[in-house]
Order: structure tokens, then C-alpha cells, then sequence
């Protein structure tokens, strides 16, 4: 699958679409440990069977077009370099949403999306350090699009785009967004992929 609209050097060139899938995130980790899994490759689906919050919480992905993907990027940096970055991809996530969807959405830190006080979406950071340098860095991000029912044990406390403003936005179109928009960021902060330097 391609992307549109990219302005990326890496991130999402390599897209890789599954209909249905267990994890996203576990897909990228596979495909890492088989060495298949070029830097800036973004896995995207439809569906998660067992899709992955945080602190090992099942993240619920239950009906097209809802916004499931994780993305690799490799790295050679020290882990400090790292903090906060689960915020600042936040923060822009609520930028895209807001300048490109009209859309206001507000973060729990430091890796929850809200809206109207329930939880839209999350943000999994997960990486591989070796001493004190992280070497590859795997980013897991959900958002509730389309979904009108949930289960009954996050029935109470999650919401969706849809149910909170009777839109549906595009998939693909906001994940371009944000590739464009975070490897932007990288560049900013001197984080450039080890490929590119």
C-alpha cells in the first residue's frame, strides 16, 4: 500500500496494510527480528485482534476505519534523547486534528488522547536499547474513528471521533499527516534516522 500526499525522506515510504492482525506493533517487532523491516516502514490495519495498550492493557481496535498503525524508525542515540517524545507525537497529533479536522482533542499525559473527558486514543512507545543507546524505536497509535459500540468494560470511558462529533475522517489522509509532521520533528531535534545521516 502507498501513502499520499507524503513529504517524508522515510517514514511511511514502506506501508505495509493488513485487513485484519493481531498487533500492528507485534507485526513491526516480527518483522524486526526476521531483519525485514526497513527504517520509516509504518503497518497499518483495519482490524487488531489483539491490538496493545499500555502497561500490557488490550487496546481495542473492532471496526474499519478506526486509525491503527505503528511505525519503526532506526536510531543510534542516547536513551535521553528520547524523553517526552511520547508527548510531543501527542501534541502533534492534536495539532493535525485540529488544523486539518477542526477537531479539538486534549492529552492525559503522558500517552492518552481525550475528548469531551473520555479516551479517544493512545500512544505505545516502545524501544530497543543496548547500554545506554537506543537503537531502533517502534511508536503505536490508536484513535477511535468510526466506532460506535464498545465493549462493556470501556463502554463508560472511551469514545470516537464519530460519536463525539458525527464525522468520520480518513485513515490514510491523517496518518500521511503525520508522518509528514513527526519526521519533520526528528529533523528539528537532530534525531535523524541513522540511514540518512
Amino acid at each position: 500500500m502507498q501513502l499520499d500526499n507524503l513529504n517524508t525522506k522515510i517514514l511511511g515510504r514502506n506501508c505495509i496494510y493488513y485487513e485484519t492482525i493481531d498487533s500492528t506493533q507485534n507485526e513491526v517487532w516480527r518483522l524486526y527480528e526476521e531483519n525485514k523491516v526497513p527504517s520509516g516502514t509504518v503497518v497499518m490495519a483495519d482490524f487488531q485482534t489483539h491490538g496493545k495498550g499500555t502497561h500490557g492493557r488490550k487496546w481495542y481496535t473492532e471496526q474499519a476505519n478506526n486509525i491503527a498503525f505503528s511505525f519503526f524508525i532506526k536510531m543510534d542515540c542516547n536513551i535521553n534523547r528520547l524523553e517526552g517524545i511520547a508527548v510531543k507525537i501527542a501534541e502533534i497529533i492534536v495539532n493535525i486534528m485540529k488544523e486539518k479536522y477542526k477537531i479539538s482533542v486534549d492529552i492525559k499525559e503522558p500517552n492518552d488522547l481525550i475528548i469531551n473527558y473520555k479516551k479517544l486514543g493512545g500512544i505505545l512507545t516502545e524501544t530497543k536499547v543496548i547500554g545506554n543507546k537506543v537503537k531502533c524505536f517502534v511508536v503505536g497509535i490508536g484513535i477511535n474513528v468510526a466506532q460506535e459500540e464498545f465493549a462493556d468494560e470501556i463502554k463508560n470511558i472511551a469514545t470516537s471521533i464519530k460519536n463525539e462529533t458525527g464525522r468520520i475522517i480518513n485513515v490514510k489522509e491523517f496518518i500521511s499527516n503525520f508522518c509528514n509532521e513527526f519526521e519533520k520533528y526528528l529533523f528539528e531535534i537532530g534525531l535523524k534516522d541513522s540511514s540518512l545521516q
